[in-house]
């Protein structure tokens, strides 16, 4: 079965929304350095002398790594190399690729060993190509429900989605 969507494009604000929420899903635990220094920092305080520029360098650094991949991120929309990204595409889905394709003529096929994970979210499918790459498909551009359905089914042979845990069944008693 091959699912093919609307022609749909990618917003650069929705992209540098989404980039940096998979930014910090996928990087939170970097937030432990600098709650680690000011910890440590609190445990000296109790013995020595207070160090309060210690805890504005620890809220810069958050301040700065998070800026730094905002301007990367911005970036990223503006130059002419990724601009295929959020050109207007119409994808086709089968499980043995997806075919991203500009018009009839042109178009880029990819495998699906490429994406290297992918999310199911309340409105959305994310698959994550890379740190700033990633297709994102709103449920809107499928024409179906069936369609969506079986992209989540290949999504799931292919190990990018994890499965929903089972509900645990409940002994009636009477």
């Amino acid at each position: 079965m091959i699912v093919k969507t609307k022609r749909y494009a990618l917003d650069s604000k929705t992209y540098i929304k989404i980039a940096m929420t998979h930014l910090l899903r996928t990087q939170w635990y970097w937030a432990a350095v600098p709650v680690g220094i000011i910890v440590i920092n609190i445990i000296l305080n109790l013995t020595v002398y207070p160090n309060i520029w210690i805890y504005f360098i620890a809220l810069l650094v958050v301040i700065g790594y998070l800026l730094f991949w905002a301007v990367q991120f911005t970036g990223v929309s503006q130059l002419e190399q990724y601009k295929v990204m959020f050109q207007k595409m119409q994808y086709e889905i089968n499980s043995q690729q997806i075919l991203a394709k500009l018009n009839q003529k042109e178009g880029m096929q990819m495998k699906w060993d490429m994406i290297k994970s992918a999310y199911k979210e309340k409105d959305h499918f994310l698959l994550v190509l890379s740190r700033a790459q990633f297709l994102y498909w709103p449920f809107d551009i499928f024409y179906s429900d069936n369609d969506l359905r079986f992209t989540e089914s290949v999504l799931r042979r292919k190990n990018l989605l994890k499965d929903k845990k089972a509900e645990p069944a409940v002994a009636r008693t009477s």
